[in-house]
């Protein structure tokens, strides 16, 4: 793990998106189609903005989601929402995307067929990763129900998960995360910062960010 510290959150936001954009094209040099995964919920949106106009060829990157709420794609509540309008746009409208929530399908089955589909996309080629101050990461959240069963050396692709009080969602296991080839999460605030430190010193099953900061960097600012 190396970790990066940014004198302000727009530097950091700037800073990543060229980052991203650096692996991406490294990643379609040796790869006829790559893996791109991020995270939703309010800090990648900014960093959304600059990625959607770089010029690289979208139409060999395959984005998806780390983690999603189980509700239908025109929610406000929907990560793939959020991709459609911010980085599903621009250059960036020529990338592929498959959304997890699949309609009328319960959430079990639907992880099923999707982590089928989705086998040859593995190692994930460039990774972007949030974390909680509760140190949860995509939706892998410290006491959930599916918590072991995602932690799992052996786990499917995509599983279902609810942490208490939270609506259902769908996440990527820890070890498709962990393999990650380029692997980036973004952190805000002192209290993240803090939080990541007692994760560095504790187990996945109580830290779940623990389970994927094998080999990635750290982008902190204020």
């Amino acid at each position: 793990m190396s970790f990066q510290e940014y004198s302000d959150r727009e530097m950091l936001i700037i800073e990543v998106a060229q980052k991203i954009v650096g692996d991406l094209k490294t990643a379609l040099l040796t790869q006829e189609n790559v893996s791109f995964v991020v995270p939703g919920g309010t800090t990648p949106g900014p960093i959304f903005d600059i990625l959607c106009a770089a010029d690289i060829e979208w139409n060999r990157v395959h984005v998806m989601l780390s983690d999603e709420r189980w509700v239908p794609d025109d929610n406000d509540r929907s990560n793939a929402k959020l991709l459609r309008d911010r980085l599903l746009v621009n250059r960036a409208a020529a990338a592929k995307f498959t959304p997890f929530y699949v309609p009328d399908v319960e959430v079990a089955d639907a992880c099923k067929d999707v982590s089928e589909t989705l086998a040859s996309e593995w190692p994930i080629s460039v990774l972007v990763l949030g974390m909680g101050a509760d140190m949860h990461t995509a939706s892998l959240f410290p006491q959930a129900n599916g918590l072991g069963a995602a932690l799992s050396a052996n786990a499917d692709a995509l599983l279902p998960i609810q942490a208490e009080g939270q609506e259902q969602r769908v996440t990527l296991s820890a070890p498709v995360l962990n393999s990650a080839i380029s692997k980036h999460i973004v952190i805000f605030g002192d209290d993240k910062r803090a939080a990541l430190d007692v994760a560095k010193g504790s187990l996945p099953e109580v830290a779940p960010v623990a389970a994927v900061l094998d080999g990635a960097t750290i982008h902190w600012a204020v």
